[in-house]
């Protein structure tokens, strides 16, 4: 019998791509998005799908119900991927927009976590995969709150795999660095709903965000496919001992080096330049 896998964010991208390529490497895609729209799409495209909005506690639970149901109760694998980037400088965004950043980037995996454990913990397997990012090694100016999410969701995720281990369950980080995606058009309509240019000691700086976030072609040269992630997810799923963490794109696995051999100060000239 083939093993179901719940993911997360699915209407683009690395979500996308899993649920596509995980259902014809024989898993069980269980496809999830926040817009019912989206859910439309990935059932025309013939996946199984349910709305699941992280910031909705309801519409979680809603979501695990259904899951379980899906599965009947033995649901082996969990891919929390739905995430966004709140772009702008610490001092000018709003308590608010930091909440919002960590509802959805950690609060609601945290949420669904604690929903599809006691199934997982009841057959005593699965495994636990969560799409970090280099941001959740490195810190770059103006992606403040969305690094600090990252950092959060690496200590977070390193606690959940110590406290699992004398049981079946494994616990593994994905982190992409860049990764094509419909990441910039999300990140342009929060920036423009909590930052004030005009107002703004960054507003130079801000001005170049709005037309890098604007432009659909990464300049990045290292911005790899969504399929990148693939072959990690497929080993944290299907191997005997999956990896703490597995590290995607050329900058990930450069600035883990760097951020160990580096002293901080050198460190932080060489990202304010990549900034």
């Amino acid at each position: 019998m083939a093993d179901f896998v719940l993911i997360t964010g699915c209407s683009t991208g690395i979500g996308l791509h899993l649920a596509q390529r995980l259902q014809q490497e024989g898993f069980c895609v269980l496809a999830t998005a926040r817009k019912n729209n989206d859910v439309q799409h990935l059932i025309t495209a013939g996946l199984t799908a349910h709305q699941l909005d992280l910031d909705d506690e309801n519409s979680i639970e809603q979501a695990v119900v259904w899951a379980l149901e899906q599965s009947n109760g033995k649901l082996y694998g969990l891919i929390n991927n739905g995430a966004y980037g709140q772009t702008g400088a610490l001092e000018d965004l709003p308590t608010q927009a930091l909440r919002e950043q960590f509802n959805t980037n950690l609060f609601g995996w945290h949420h669904l976590i604690r929903q599809i454990l006691p199934a997982m913990l009841k057959e005593n397997r699965g495994r636990i995969i969560q799409i970090s990012s280099l941001l959740g090694l490195v810190a770059l100016k103006y992606r403040g709150a969305y690094t600090a999410s990252k950092f959060a969701l690496e200590g977070y995720t390193d606690t959940l795999r110590l406290e699992l281990r004398d049981t079946s369950i494994q616990v593994s980080l994905i982190e992409p660095g860049p990764v094509r995606s419909e990441f910039r058009s999300n990140a342009l309509t929060k920036f423009r709903q909590y930052i004030n240019i005009e107002n703004s000691r960054h507003d130079v700086i801000y001005k170049q965000t709005l037309q890098r976030l604007q432009n659909p072609k990464p300049k990045n040269p290292f911005t790899l496919e969504p399929e990148s992630c693939l072959i990690p997810a497929l080993h944290a799923l299907r191997s005997k001992h999956a990896k703490a963490r597995y590290r995607v794109t050329l900058p990930t696995h450069v600035f883990s080096i760097l951020k160990r051999l580096l002293p901080t100060r050198w460190l932080d000239l060489l990202l304010c330049r990549s900034a």
